[in-house]
């Protein structure tokens, strides 16, 4: 009986099956399977005409979904395997792809472990604002607080460490340096967080030879720690009548289902709110409800 004759693919792929084999001593078995993955790869993005350098997470996940139809879920998590090392292949041997896709090739197992985060309703966000005194330092400094965590979804670890060498008024824009994935990022400021922040430098930002943007408020005025942070905004929070658990991080998630509700992409998402991996992102899909039931049943609302 005659040897079925292995097609080729296009050379990155060929190239990548001899990596696989010489650098990660894989059998030829595995090669195999690996080679039939990437056969339907190739065979997609020829379909759909894109190219290696334009590949988005959307169009890798929309293969996935279509490669694997019928398969078992550890089938498909080892398919997910392959993909991934392919892409990371891509991206850090041999520098075709500007970002990193493997760690965004994730399986839908994630999804159903995942803790839906709280969010804060319109009329609750309206009565904490409603809420907010301006009559001390303390004030003026949790209102800079508040609009930071609620319009950039910025962590309090991220907040006590802004300085004032990271905002840029003319441009309305600041500089994130030091975050939890790593990823310095440039966010815009909203007109409201500019005239937050400069009513606290202004009126209640004590002198010091600190660039902290937000200091103690008594003598020695220091940069302050991230729990400072989570206190002056649930303090705020509980004066407001919100729930007992609410915290900083509600207004974070909120920043998120706002961004939702825009239609903002969820990679998009991931780089602003500084997540180091999509699973972290996916999960405030359980909260934009409206979103589901536009995908899930094409519902107009």
């Amino acid at each position: 009986m005659a040897r079925k004759q292995i097609q080729r693919l296009p050379a990155i792929y060929e190239e990548y099956l001899q990596y696989r084999a010489q650098a990660r001593y894989d059998s030829a078995a595995q090669i195999k399977q690996i080679r039939r993955v990437l056969a339907a790869f190739n065979d997609y993005l020829r379909k759909t005409d894109i190219k290696f350098s334009k590949i988005k997470i959307e169009q890798v996940d929309a293969f996935s979904a279509e490669f694997n139809v019928g398969f078992s879920q550890q089938t498909c998590r080892i398919y997910r395997t392959y993909l991934r090392g392919f892409l990371k292949y891509l991206y850090q041997e041999r520098k075709i792809l500007k970002r990193d896709l493997a760690s965004l090739v994730v399986g839908p197992h994630i999804f159903s472990r995942a803790k839906p985060p709280t969010f804060l309703r319109t009329h609750e966000v309206q009565r904490l604002f409603a809420g907010l005194e301006f009559s001390t330092a303390g004030d003026l400094r949790t209102y800079a607080m508040i609009h930071l965590a609620y319009t950039l979804g910025l962590r309090p670890r991220e907040i006590c460490l802004i300085t004032l060498d990271d905002i840029s008024f003319k441009k309305g824009e600041l500089s994130l340096r030091e975050r939890k994935a790593d990823n310095p990022i440039k966010l815009p400021l909203p007109k409201e967080t500019i005239k937050a922040m400069a009513a606290y430098l202004i009126g209640a930002r004590p002198k010091s030879k600190h660039r902290h943007l937000f200091l103690s408020l008594h003598v020695p005025c220091r940069p302050i720690k991230p729990y400072a942070v989570s206190y002056s905004i649930k303090r705020s929070m509980r004066k407001a009548g919100l729930p007992s658990e609410a915290s900083a991080y509600w207004l974070r998630h909120t920043y998120a289902q706002n961004l939702l509700e825009s239609d903002v992409s969820l990679y998009e998402i991931k780089e602003m709110l500084g997540h180091d991996s999509i699973e972290s992102t996916r999960k405030y899909l359980h909260i934009h409800t409206s979103l589901m039931r536009r995908v899930l049943f094409d519902e107009t609302l």
